[in-house]
């Protein structure tokens, strides 16, 4: 079992992982009662993806070096938020989670593992999204807290024509 304990970086890393976690809320809620009445997840599946796409079309500058994009993708605050580690070269952006704020929402709210594990799935949907902007990147999802590893991973690789 993992535990998902966040460190200790400063009240206003807490409250901006506060703010995740209410809003991962606001998700578990809004998607168990689309399960409740009948939907599949694909609506989830769509609506996150197109979220990302427009945070990839709007948010970030448009590039092909993926060192550039990490600069934008990964700000101070995310870097904390997440607990992330990055490596990055010309050709690979890797980035290591070891908190997830969503994941510890949703495990005050339920103890099904399979539909945290679908959650996440979905939410990943967003950085997804925000890859598919970029013509240049991949994604990859590796490890994920929300199955039980200890951590997440996520790499962004260049296409090489």
């Amino acid at each position: 079992m993992y535990s998902n304990t966040p460190e200790d970086r400063g009240q206003h890393i807490k409250d901006l992982r506060d703010g995740i976690e209410h809003r991962a809320t606001w998700f578990y809620y809004m998607f168990t009662e689309a399960k409740k009445r009948g939907l599949d997840s694909e609506f989830a599946h769509d609506a996150i993806k197109k979220c990302g796409c427009f945070h990839g079309q709007n948010k970030y500058t448009k590039t092909s070096d993926l060192k550039a994009f990490e600069k934008e993708f990964v700000s101070d605050n995310v870097r904390n938020i997440f607990e992330m580690d990055t490596e990055c070269t010309d050709d690979k952006l890797e980035i290591t989670f070891h908190h997830c704020p969503l994941v510890a929402a949703w495990r005050k709210l339920t103890d099904d593992e399979e539909l945290i594990a679908e959650m996440c799935e979905i939410a990943m949907d967003g950085d997804r999204g925000i890859c598919s902007q970029f013509e240049d990147f991949t994604f990859h999802l590796g490890k994920t807290i929300a199955k039980g590893d200890s951590i997440c991973e996520v790499t962004f690789n260049k296409n090489r024509e």
